[in-house]
């Protein structure tokens, strides 16, 4: 079933947060970088992992989930960032290392951490996997609503982390969904290099649970599917296992060469390009007109150019508090 009319208004203007805001990211990105590049150069030091293309993920997924529902993501974390309601202000701030960003400026791009609507992220493989689990476990014992999901990437499931919490959640039954973004590449290392199995869901029956495999990154496919688990984890049901084929149009990292993409690969995803194919599939089925749709479009970028323009001029952190809010023996 197609998600209602105001959900898919919802989950596209999302997704055109997410692509405007890392088409904005990127461009600053290589400020003061250039000719000669030096990661800790510019506005926005460190790596940048961009996740264009994998945002039917997050709002599939997200359009499902509350603010008090608890979702760990990777070290490419802006869509997922952006579905839950992480402040965008905030967090474009704590991209560039100012001090009104959501950490202080202390954890960048991979390290966004937002309590008030229970998100964070990682930089480290499937690090994620326990932290969630650990939250499903909590509200089972406390006997609270919500439900937490952790969104890896396909190579995370080769990982000692996944097998281990995957085993905890179901033992426990707790309600816990582990979402795999399968982009075909764990760095530069195709999937069919690196994992024995081609559909990762198929793990689900060494734990007794239920998984599924969505293809062709469709955000409608990917609602339904994260609605039937997500609803089976509220009702009790015990955790759920989802792997969702997606791709991404950037590289693994900012300055990535891809010269391991086989010729012709990324032409051939940029005609799939998800926003565009959404936009076209409202129109199409009636669900959105050309000016609904510019409406939200043009809200997306104006949040985007505020979130950007308050990070520019937010302050820089004091040196004396690179020695504040951290835990000493």
């Amino acid at each position: 079933m197609a998600p209602t009319r105001d959900v898919q208004h919802w989950m596209y203007k999302n997704m055109v947060v997410s692509r405007r805001f890392e088409e904005a990211i990127a461009k600053i990105y290589f400020e003061g970088k250039t000719p000669a590049f030096n990661m800790a150069n510019g506005p926005i030091p460190g790596e940048m992992h961009l996740s264009d293309g994998q945002e039917p993920v997050a709002v599939g997924v997200c359009a499902h989930l509350n603010k008090d529902d608890v979702v760990t993501a990777t070290h490419r974390p802006h869509h997922q960032a952006i579905a839950k309601g992480v402040h965008l202000e905030k967090m474009a701030a704590e991209i560039f290392g100012k001090k009104t960003g959501l950490s202080g400026g202390r954890g960048g791009h991979m390290h966004i951490f937002d309590a008030d609507v229970n998100f964070a992220c990682s930089g480290i493989i499937a690090q994620g996997m326990g932290p969630a689990v650990g939250a499903a476990l909590s509200r089972k014992m406390q006997n609270k609503p919500g439900v937490a999901v952790a969104f890896i990437g396909e190579g995370a499931v080769n990982q000692g982390a996944f097998h281990e919490a995957m085993n905890l959640a179901a033992v426990w039954k707790l309600p816990f969904i582990c979402v795999i973004e399968d982009n075909a590449w764990g760095i530069s290392v195709a999937k069919t290099a690196s994992t024995a199995i081609s559909n990762n869901a198929e793990r689900a029956a060494a734990y007794g649970i239920p998984g599924k495999r969505i293809e062709g990154n469709d955000p409608f496919a990917i609602h339904e599917a994260a609605g039937e688990v997500i609803a089976r984890a509220r009702a009790g049901d015990g955790p759920s296992l989802l792997e969702i084929e997606t791709f991404r149009l950037a590289g693994h990292f900012m300055g990535d060469a891809e010269g391991y993409r086989p010729k012709g690969e990324k032409d051939a995803l940029f005609e799939m390009d998800p926003i565009p194919a959404m936009r076209a599939r409202m129109i199409a089925e009636g669900t959105a007109n050309e000016s609904e749709l510019a409406a939200l479009e043009s809200d997306a970028a104006a949040r985007v150019e505020a979130a950007i323009k308050f990070a520019r001029e937010s302050a820089d952190p004091a040196p004396e508090d690179a020695l504040t809010s951290v835990f000493a023996a």
